[in-house]
């Protein structure tokens, strides 16, 4: 689609369905600035995903992103508040710079997003690995499957943690 064609597609779209969009965040959030920016954000989405054309179903359309970034928002703010109460729980006084409390968060989400994308039995070993600190082998024991199995869904989820940390 070019991009004329695209931006005009966008622009009936807005016109037409945000201040509907608006509302029925304002209503699930509860917030109406965080209300504007999930609808800034759901239209940022449409305009990068250039088929504006073909949506055939605005409402539900706007609706399927939105809700998909209200779970990123919310997904965000519980690895947020997850990472600063570990942080509390620290012995030791630890000055970290926002920035550097922004980059940790950044990843932590990053990580937490590939592991959602792992299959179930990958995310569970490489959970009991590197969080509950298991050895491979008591790994294979617990869930009953063999060494080289543990090992194969630990390679798959390192390398995807990898992946992860290299686009950073």
């Amino acid at each position: 689609m070019s991009p004329p064609a695209h931006h005009a597609a966008i622009e009936q779209i807005y016109e037409q369905h945000h201040s509907w969009l608006y509302g029925w965040l304002k209503g699930k959030l509860h917030n109406a600035c965080d209300a504007a920016d999930v609808a800034h954000d759901t239209f940022v989405r449409i305009l990068a995903a250039r088929n504006a054309a073909q949506i055939r179903e605005p409402r539900d359309y706007l609706a399927t992103i939105a809700r998909g970034l209200v779970i990123d928002r919310y997904r965000r703010q519980a690895i947020e508040v997850a990472y600063l109460q570990t942080l509390a729980a620290r012995p030791e006084a630890t000055a970290i710079s926002e920035e550097d409390k922004a980059l940790i968060i950044e990843t932590l989400i990053a990580v937490d997003k590939a592991l959602a994308g792992l299959g179930a039995r990958t995310r569970q070993i490489f959970m009991l690995s590197q969080i509950d600190g298991l050895t491979y082998q008591q790994i294979a024991v617990q869930l009953k499957v063999s060494l080289t199995t543990v090992k194969k869904h630990m390679i798959r989820a390192l390398t995807e943690c990898a992946l992860i940390m290299a686009q950073r």
